[in-house]
């Protein structure tokens, strides 16, 4: 049976308020993978008529927090998810609606048991952004730590 995690596309919305400006919709979304949607709009583009680069990026770090949230929700109340580091590769340029893929780069259970152990736990998100013809046009690593919250 698998689980339902539409709450997290809603989460996502009301707690992160450039995602709902954004428009940014969540077709898929699964405890260890993420896709996030970005609609085209010619009111953002930029200078060669596609999304703005801090959309691509923007659009890459929402589907990666979507993931750590789905991935790690039973732990938000003890442990809050912060950005370590991110690089983008660009590829392609990017025009029209994106998604982006985000998949865990290792086992939740890994990351969950280090936690438990006492430690501050990081891990990589990969995402891969995509144009309506399913071509890559960025690859994005954000690299995620759980902080424990302080007793």
């Amino acid at each position: 049976m698998s689980e339902d995690y539409g709450w997290v596309a809603d989460t996502m919305k009301k707690t992160v308020p450039w995602v709902a400006t954004m428009g940014i919709e969540f077709p898929e979304v699964a405890a260890e993978r993420v896709v996030a949607a970005l609609p085209d709009d010619d009111r953002l583009h930029n200078h060669i008529g596609g999304p703005h680069a801090a959309q691509i990026f923007g659009l890459a770090e929402t589907a990666s927090g979507a993931v750590g949230i789905a991935s790690f929700a039973e732990l938000l109340g003890r442990a809050t998810p912060l950005v370590v580091s991110s690089e983008i590769r660009y590829r392609k340029v990017s025009a029209g609606p994106l998604t982006a893929e985000a998949t865990l780069s290792r086992p939740a259970a890994d990351v969950i048991a280090e936690l438990d152990a006492g430690a501050r736990p990081e891990f990589a998100v990969e995402v891969a952004v995509r144009n309506a013809e399913g071509v890559t046009t960025a690859e994005v690593t954000v690299l995620w730590t759980l902080k424990p919250h302080k007793k």
